[in-house]
């Protein structure tokens, strides 16, 4: 089984207990409870990479818990503050952190990034625009005016490769690092399979046609929440045909580019996508056949 970055969280979501008042108030009041130690939607590590965990005594004045479930027996919680907002910014900082993190600590803190940041982004109801409040342990909101319930959403991401002679096709974005390289991607749309999404955003954004889908892995993503599921089609040409509104350039790639890349050689073509992405999987997984 290939290994995927944000994947392999040893946490039990205990889902049995989140309508269960009895039993979250034994968890809250359990001594060996254990709250993340976030800085807004940042995590703190120690000096082996793993994520910092205190005690529900720390929990910020105005904060309430958010139950992650359990580890080892143990509650976990995420504190959430509502009146933080904190967008999509990802910090230089936070990058090198998620280099560090082993896969299943990434794990834990995608879920709790995703799951704050849900919560502070649905403060009012879609439905009648009246606040809504907490509830099911953390794991839902309800409005108070309509009673409408409202659940975290995860937002399906197609990111593929498209292949041709032994070659893969790549491509890079604007405001990407420099001679960084990746997989082509896009989001699901409605009404729509993952094939058809795989061949519409490859056409889309690369003037490319593929057939022939095939899923490799997914990988949950929490800037915001989204489920990024990894493929491979084969392209029905090579005649590439940008659209510069999504990607400023885009190649074909040999093995040996791919290999060079992937190891770091001074001399690659191109640079990879880091370790914890899953384009950097799905790039290992084809050269591997």
């Amino acid at each position: 089984m290939v290994e995927v970055g944000f994947t392999g969280a040893v946490l039990d979501r205990a889902d049995r207990e989140r309508n269960n008042p009895e039993a979250l108030a034994a968890a809250l009041g359990d001594w060996r409870a254990r709250l993340l130690r976030l800085n807004g939607l940042e995590p703190e590590l120690d000096g082996e990479g793993q994520l910092v965990w205190t005690s529900l005594a720390d929990l910020p004045e105005g904060s309430e818990p958010l139950f992650l479930g359990y580890i080892d027996g143990k509650p976990h919680f995420a504190p959430l503050a509502m009146g933080e907002r904190h967008g999509n910014v990802r910090s230089p900082a936070l990058f090198q952190m998620l280099g560090l993190m082993p896969a299943d600590q990434a794990g834990l803190y995608a879920c709790a990034r995703s799951l704050v940041d849900w919560h502070q982004r649905h403060g009012f109801c879609p439905a009648c625009g009246n606040p809504t409040e907490l509830f099911r342990a953390g794991w839902a909101r309800r409005c108070q005016s309509c009673a409408a319930e409202h659940f975290p959403r995860t937002d399906p991401v197609v990111i593929m490769l498209a292949e041709h002679d032994g070659r893969v096709l790549l491509g890079r974005g604007p405001a990407w690092p420099a001679g960084r390289y990746s997989a082509l991607a896009g989001f699901v749309e409605v009404g729509e399979s993952i094939e058809e999404a795989v061949a519409r955003e490859t056409l889309e954004e690369a003037g490319i046609a593929v057939r022939n889908v095939r899923y490799v892995a997914s990988q949950p993503w929490p800037f915001p929440s989204s489920l990024m599921i990894a493929c491979v089609a084969t392209a029905e040409g090579d005649a590439i045909t940008l659209d510069t509104n999504e990607l400023e350039d885009a190649f074909w790639a040999t093995r040996d580019e791919v290999r060079a890349a992937l190891d770091g050689a001074p001399d690659a073509r191109f640079g990879a996508p880091p370790p914890y992405a899953i384009a950097h999987t799905l790039l290992r997984t084809w050269l591997a056949g």
